[in-house]
């Protein structure tokens, strides 16, 4: 696709050989490339203006504050925060809905009290609450799924009650690259009195988010799977909510007064950003941000489809291919395809894709609750995104053919 040809100039991984040829990357799910320009930022900052933010009363220093500061406003104005406060760096997902989980979680969960999740979380959404549940004796309540992949409407509308303090949902599944409607969750979630966490880790890359119109109390991504380097990740939060939680770390730069036997903590949102932060990731992240933008959800939706609709009817021909999620009729597949080759583990599928220079995730993909419920101990995953072209898709149906004649099934 023109489009995909365009912007992969701007990305030298996958213009250099790896094994001989050139990568067909398909594992953008776990981890996304990162372009020329993103990584030109994170080098001029370490380069040109590198020093300990918020400390010191020199020009560099003043600098990288202005630089980490800044980073917070674009991040705020990116997903449609109403300011910039409500923006707190973490180092990731993980991390940012573990802060949700301590600090929130354990002051405002109480014995009897009830925690409803999705079954198709990612561990970091998932094994966080199992921890609040445990700790303050409340119960940990699953959405299941419809037979297409879809969130079950029946689960949502009778496992949301009034004993519900929190719901935690993924806006796009990791396994099965499905939308959920977590505006109608949330609307859900309000009405019994319950907060609603929304992980954006698989959808803040590939579609446009406003948080302020989703209405959610927290909304949780990494910087990683959008461009940007690891190591950068982000927590919003509604400001009143973070205005009255306890901090999650504790340390130097997130204090107001420190005595002897105690200390106050300084306001929203360095309370909850203890010690020396990643300024070269939050300069990333904003050269991530511009590239996604100038480029334009609308164009990156459109290529991701194309690869999509281009890629699951020569799938669908192959009668050794089991698929995950691809039967739902909504409009809300993303460019993520789960699948097995039947008879073969997807270890060893996706060492033999490998082979032909095709990179496929293979395993529980951090969401064993959801291959449980599937029936199955793992999936293999191939994830688009806007670099991705057709011609790396015929690549993986090629090599796909070739699995089963590798291990001795004949075709």
């Amino acid at each position: 696709m023109a489009d995909a040809q365009e912007f992969l100039k701007d990305f030298p991984l996958l213009n250099h050989k790896i094994n001989g040829r050139k990568v067909a990357y398909l594992d953008n799910g776990a981890t996304t490339q990162k372009p020329e320009q993103m990584i030109q930022s994170i080098c001029g900052y370490y380069g040109g203006c590198n020093a300990n933010p918020h400390r010191g009363a020199y020009a560099l220093s003043i600098k990288a504050t202005d630089i980490y500061e800044g980073a917070r406003g674009r991040t705020a104005q990116f997903i449609k925060a109403k300011r910039p406060q409500e923006i707190i760096f973490t180092k990731n997902a993980t991390e940012a809905l573990n802060l949700v989980a301590y600090s929130y979680g354990l002051h405002n969960v109480n014995a009897g009290d009830e925690i409803v999740i999705s079954i198709s979380e990612h561990h970091s959404n998932c094994v966080p609450w199992q921890m609040v549940a445990k700790a303050k004796g409340a119960t940990l309540k699953y959405i299941y799924l419809e037979e297409d992949g879809n969130l079950s409407q029946e689960d949502i509308e009778t496992k949301i009650t009034e004993r519900t303090k929190i719901v935690a949902v993924t806006q796009v599944s990791n396994v099965l690259g499905l939308k959920n409607d977590v505006k109608a969750v949330v609307q859900k979630a309000h009405s019994v009195g319950a907060i609603c966490v929304v992980d954006g880790s698989q959808s803040v890359a590939h579609m446009a988010v406003d948080v302020s119109d989703l209405d959610c109390d927290f909304f949780a991504f990494s910087g990683h799977k959008m461009l940007s380097p690891m190591g950068i990740g982000v927590l919003y939060g509604k400001y009143e909510l973070l205005d009255a939680m306890e901090p999650f770390l504790r340390g130097g730069d997130m204090i107001e007064y420190v005595e002897e036997q105690d200390s106050t903590w300084a306001e929203v949102p360095a309370k909850f950003e203890a010690g020396t932060q990643n300024v070269g990731g939050a300069a990333g992240l904003v050269a991530a941000i511009d590239y996604l933008e100038k480029i334009s959800f609308e164009r990156i939706e459109a290529i991701e489809a194309d690869l999509l609709n281009y890629a699951l009817p020569q799938l669908r021909e192959l009668p050794f291919i089991e698929l995950y999620g691809c039967d739902t009729t909504r409009d809300n597949k993303t460019g993520i395809i789960a699948f097995n080759v039947k008879d073969v583990h997807p270890h060893d599928v996706a060492s033999i894709l490998d082979a032909d220079g095709v990179a496929v995730r293979a395993g529980h993909h951090c969401a064993q609750p959801l291959h449980r419920y599937l029936g199955q101990n793992a999936t293999c995953r191939a994830s688009f995104y806007l670099y991705n072209t057709r011609e790396d898709i015929d690549r993986w149906i090629e090599s796909l053919k070739k699995v089963r004649g590798v291990l001795g099934y004949g075709a």
